[in-house]
């Protein structure tokens, strides 16, 4: 529980923080004019600024909450997967990827990621399907408003489903007006703020090394000899290479597909610029990514998951770890302050993407081609953006209460269930789209349906199946059982069915053509 000088240190920076960021807002709204605006901005932006933006949608609160926190629970084995195979295969893909898409974007004029999709394959259908999958990123907003509801909740000692009508009603908010003239200004503020809290969540557990790494890994062997193995083969993320390198890989090479980060480089005037904006972007993420490891140190601080007698849930152990690190004396507790608003700076910064993009989505893609016949004058299309977020602020909402007071595991199951279903859906028709001119519509339609399919009935299905007839499926058995099951395992399996049947319809359709 968060002291009374924590508490008043607390709402001093959030105050000064939320004036700081409406400044931006402020700023950015001045500039925009019409959607397109809203979109991708007018602004002439540093590269290196976007960079970091790109940085900070890619981590979010995920990367510095709630994935170190199932590290806390299940050891070593979570930071190979999340803090090595998984960076190291999304930030290789991202290079790839980002130089042609921006190329094929700008020439195009595409301002979001269904746009991109339905003019490179010549089909407003296709666009308008790739605008309703993203809905299910809306699971991503959810796991960042309980993050940041459980952050605040613990620096502020306020109940949780109140603080978290606070962040919809500020943030949703200030998002109806700002767009991409401000996000770029408020993430590079949270980027840099986020460096400087990965770097103090890095050290704040170096006196546990005093002994060198092996004293290190002894204390974490003390508490349970699993948590410093490769492998935990009682977890339910992380049972064995299968679900830790090739998963992982699968899922960080796929993971760049998402609105509110491959449209980032869209944001960028000049082909110049992208190399530049490359690299702060990888360099900041390669920090990070690192912060996953805090995990290990938070476990070290509960060895059996509890603080003050209560068992902890696995989103609340990051929050918990900073306010009791960082309690005693004046100088920690400011420490203590910034880490917190480090933590916000992590969620904030890729909400504010993720609103934006969906926002955007929902009235370029969805809203104009269903009723563009009927609103004839531009500006309305600004007001209806407002609405889209409103709606989304209202679905979030009450998704987000109820993962804050039923918890499971952890949100992150719900949102990675959401989010990896999309970029299965998204990454064929990308990649064929980039690097095969000649790819037609129905490679692209064909691979997104068997991703669809694929992903929901690997996770859904095929569990009641193997349950309800006792099927043995050899060593994929065993992620199809228990009730909270491991997504990544339903979206890799989806984006290899759907990277088979998409190449071979492609080559079908080539021979055909080919023929003709």
């Amino acid at each position: 529980m968060a002291t009374q000088q924590q508490i008043l240190g607390a709402w001093i920076l959030l105050i000064a923080y939320a004036a700081l960021v409406l400044f931006f807002v402020i700023r950015g709204a001045l500039r925009t004019k019409n959607i397109q605006d809203y979109a991708i901005g007018n602004l002439n932006f540093s590269p290196a600024f976007v960079g970091l933006s790109l940085a900070v949608s890619m981590t979010s609160a995920a990367t510095f909450v709630i994935n170190p926190a199932l590290i806390t629970i299940f050891g070593f084995s979570g930071v190979l997967s999340f803090g090595v195979f998984f960076p190291i295969a999304s930030m290789i893909s991202l290079v790839i990827l980002t130089k042609s898409f921006r190329k094929y974007g700008q020439a195009t004029k595409a301002t979001t990621l269904a746009q991109w999709m339905g003019r490179r394959y010549n089909s407003s259908s296709y666009s308008l399907f790739m605008g309703f999958m993203s809905f299910l990123l809306i699971t991503f907003i959810v796991l960042i408003l309980v993050a940041l509801a459980k952050v605040l909740s613990a620096a502020l000692n306020l109940n949780q489903v109140y603080i978290l009508t606070f962040i919809i009603v500020f943030v949703f908010g200030y998002m109806m007006f700002g767009g991409a003239n401000s996000l770029v200004y408020t993430n590079t503020l949270q980027a840099f703020v986020m460096l400087v809290v990965a770097i103090i969540l890095l050290t704040s557990g170096l006196e546990h090394f005093r002994d060198g790494i092996q004293g290190f890994v002894d204390k974490l062997a003390a508490i349970d000899p699993v948590l410093v193995k490769s492998t935990n083969p009682g977890s339910l993320l992380f049972r064995d290479y299968y679900e830790i390198i090739f998963a992982q890989i699968v899922i960080g090479v796929a993971v760049v597909c998402q609105p509110h980060i491959i449209t980032k480089s869209l944001f960028l005037k000049k082909e110049s610029d992208v190399n530049k904006f490359l690299v702060s972007a990888v360099i900041a993420q390669m920090l990070f990514f690192s912060v996953v490891f805090v995990g290990l140190y938070a476990r070290i601080q509960f060895p059996d998951l509890t603080a003050n007698g209560q068992v902890l849930n696995a989103d609340d152990v990051i929050p918990t770890y900073v306010i009791t690190i960082f309690s005693s004396g004046w100088f920690s507790v400011v420490v203590g302050l910034i880490v917190i608003l480090g933590l916000l700076s992590a969620g904030l910064s890729t909400l504010e993407g993720l609103i934006q993009s969906l926002s955007t989505i929902i009235t370029s893609d969805i809203i104009k081609p269903l009723f563009g016949e009927k609103i004839k004058d531009e500006s309305s299309y600004m007001v209806i953006n407002k609405m889209a977020i409103v709606f989304l602020a209202v679905v979030s909402f009450f998704i987000a209460r109820d993962q804050l007071l039923f918890p499971k595991l952890s949100v992150a199951i719900l949102a990675q269930n959401g989010v990896y279903a999309f970029f299965s859906i998204a990454f064929l028709p990308i990649v064929l789209g980039i690097f095969s001119p000649k790819a037609g519509l129905k490679a692209a339609v064909a691979a997104s349906a068997t991703a669809l399919v694929v992903h929901f009935s690997v996770y859904y299905m095929l569990p009641m199946m193997v349950e309800a007839w006792d099927l043995n499926m050899g060593f994929f058995t065993k992620y199809l059982q228990g009730e909270v099951r491991n997504p990544a395992i339903a979206a890799s399996t989806a984006i290899v069915f759907s990277t088979v049947v998409g190449l071979t319809v492609h080559f079908l359709s080539k021979n055909k053509t080919s023929e003709v």
